[in-house]
């Protein structure tokens, strides 16, 4: 079985109410369910929340739910506990699965076409962990980061890791970010975070790139403008979505 898992919890400190914020007249919940939902290759569709209000939407859409305790539903818990939580409520339901898709219910960025070649690939080259939305942000690569360190503003990563480094923001050639959107994972990954990097360390270390643009996790009231672009480029609108028949 192929499951995915969305997650998302009732509080939130950069943007209150996130998850059930209208966006073309929609919960951005929704976004994300409708992606999973209308993938060829994704069998069941669970939602892990500590909100009644979701539940009653995520099952409204038809997802399973999944009780994400208080404990990981807290500002300081992480969302790879609330993943591993809802991995293994998965299969002690379900039993043993062939791929995870852990999803989050800000990022919305993302269609069933991507899913489904990420699972394809995992399919036809099996010695890989995982297979993960990436956007290219040039304009925010680590030659452009910079820390402030002692009332100084300070280069981020030392510039001399850099070739030929100029003002050009393609100058260093694409800058991929993981963009929280999408990610197909084998259960190794869910089962043995040390196997991974952090911060993301349910993809494990061997992880096909899914390129995309524009792919984004909402934490902040003023990303919704790159938000709602992307869903009208993608076919959204209040009236309808590219799932309609």
């Amino acid at each position: 079985m192929v499951a995915a898992l969305i997650i998302g919890r009732a509080g939130s400190s950069g943007f209150k109410g996130k998850n059930l914020k209208p966006v073309l007249g929609r919960p951005m919940m929704v976004y994300p369910l409708l992606a999973a939902l209308n993938s060829r290759h994704i069998d069941k569709v669970f939602f892990s929340t500590d909100s009644d209000e979701m539940k009653a939407i995520a099952t409204g859409y038809g997802a399973e739910i999944i009780d994400r305790p208080g404990e990981l539903a807290t500002k300081e818990a992480l969302s790879i506990n609330a993943f591993e939580h809802g991995y293994f409520e998965v299969k002690r339901k379900y039993g043993a699965l062939e791929f995870f898709v852990p999803m989050f219910a800000n990022g919305g960025t993302i269609t069933p076409g991507i899913l489904d070649r990420g699972i394809e690939f995992l399919r036809a080259n099996t010695d890989y962990d995982s297979a993960v939305t990436v956007s290219a942000y040039n304009m925010f690569s680590a030659l452009r980061a910079r820390k402030i360190d002692g009332g100084l503003l300070k280069p981020f990563v030392p510039p001399e890791l850099f070739n030929d480094a100029n003002c050009d923001r393609d100058s260093q050639g694409d800058t991929y970010f993981v963009d929280c959107s999408g990610f197909i994972t084998t259960p190794l990954c869910m089962e043995d975070f040390t196997y991974g990097d952090p911060p993301f360390q349910w993809i494990g270390k061997k992880v096909h790139p899914l390129k995309q643009w524009g792919g984004i996790d909402i934490d902040y009231e003023w990303q919704l403008g790159q938000y709602i672009y992307w869903l009208h480029e993608h076919g959204f609108t209040e009236d309808k979505t590219p799932y309609d028949k």
